[in-house]
């Protein structure tokens, strides 16, 4: 983590030549502590299944006979399981043209915007929402707009639009289900706002679904058809439970993806990302069967937040942000109470809101205790 402090050279992060639009900002990333309950960053709690484990094992083994050569650059195999992967799932036929990996998603989000955004572009996200977009925005030299959303956290489409015409972005984010707040944007929302980004110049708009497999609503998926402008981007790090891979990936027109080879790092996923990525998808079923457990879990923290007396986003991700926390240290000092009792889940900087990723049944249970301790100590 970076500091301020000096180092053995005596000088601060201040007193180096930084770029401008990076100084006073902090890195992303939250509170890795050790504690019993870890619910604040939207993992999967479920261990791989040991099938799935000989599985990665294998083909690592395979791969690591060649690890003296270049692993495949433009990773084909693998584009084409996860093309099949979204034929199945998403509603609509991909091909393997169609679909680009990368180290997470957060490397598709960079190449997009060096693809799209840069130096003298800008780019607009409706927030509160994630906040890597914007990051990675800044990172790119490109210029970032908060857009707005309404109080229950859903998208206006004419606030939305107004804003977009006032300042004309390249690229458009939008999140669903939306990070930290859980709620999905119809389809019609989005429709409505790619229209109008395409309506003066020609925009790119992403569809962040990196929660998707937990929503009770369809994929946006179909919309790529005949909108060549539209991209849906993904990860394995969540429906997958493979955070620790560091696989993401997008789904557009063919155009798309050969925009995207012209910034990305030569042989930028490694033989073993790829083939550990190419075992997951053989256990597709499997891990999918956790998703259902998971979003029962998330219903039920749902359920039982509102019954301790929170307030709660409707969710359709494997999250739920609850609220409100308006005393005395607001939603920080929640934050804390809760990981007082031996609970970590997520101080996102909403104001009066937290967010907890649903656990297993057992780490649910110790989070609504806690909450439940919390919510009789600020009525007493």
């Amino acid at each position: 983590m970076s500091t301020n402090e000096p180092g053995t050279s005596g000088i601060s992060l201040d007193d180096l030549p930084l770029r401008d639009e990076l100084r006073g900002k902090s890195p992303y990333g939250a509170p890795q502590l050790d504690v019993a309950v870890r619910l604040n960053t939207n993992e999967n709690p479920y261990p791989l299944p040991e099938a799935l484990v000989d599985r990665i094992t294998e083909r690592v083994r395979e791969a690591a006979r060649g690890l003296n050569r270049y692993p495949d650059r433009d990773a084909v195999e693998l584009r084409t399981q996860l093309a099949a992967y979204l034929t199945r799932t998403g509603g609509h036929p991909v091909r393997t043209e169609q679909v680009w990996a990368a180290n997470g998603s957060n490397e598709v989000i960079q190449q997009l915007l060096q693809a799209f955004g840069g130096p003298g572009r800008r780019a607009i996200g409706f927030e509160p929402s994630y906040s890597m977009h914007g990051l990675i925005a800044r990172g790119t030299g490109t210029e970032w707009i908060s857009g707005p959303r309404r109080e229950d956290f859903t998208i206006d489409v004419g606030a939305a639009t107004r804003a977009m015409t006032a300042r004309r972005p390249d690229v458009v984010f939008i999140t669903s289900p939306n990070n930290p707040t859980g709620t999905a944007v119809d389809r019609d929302t989005v429709l409505a706002l790619y229209e109008e980004a395409q309506s003066v110049k020609p925009t790119l708009v992403v569809v962040d679904e990196a929660y998707v497999e937990f929503s009770h609503r369809p994929s946006l998926l179909p919309l790529i058809e005949g909108r060549p402008n539209l991209v849906i981007s993904r990860t394995m790090s969540k429906a997958f439970g493979a955070a620790g891979l560091r696989l993401g990936y997008l789904a557009a027109d063919p155009a798309v993806v050969d925009a995207v080879q012209l910034v990305r790092l030569p042989y930028h996923l490694s033989a073993v990302t790829q083939a550990t990525a190419l075992a997951a998808l053989e256990h597709t079923d499997t891990l999918l069967g956790y998703v259902e457990q998971l979003k029962a879990e998330r219903d039920r923290l749902v359920t039982e937040l509102r019954a301790a007396g929170c307030e709660v986003t409707d969710s359709d991700a494997n999250f739920v942000q609850f609220g409100r926390f308006d005393g005395p240290g607001g939603a920080h000092a929640a934050w804390q109470r809760i990981l007082d009792r031996g609970v970590l889940v997520r101080d996102n900087g909403v104001p009066e809101w937290l967010r907890v990723s649903a656990g297993t049944p057992a780490e649910n249970d110790a989070f609504l205790d806690a909450v439940r301790a919390l919510m009789k100590e600020q009525h007493a």
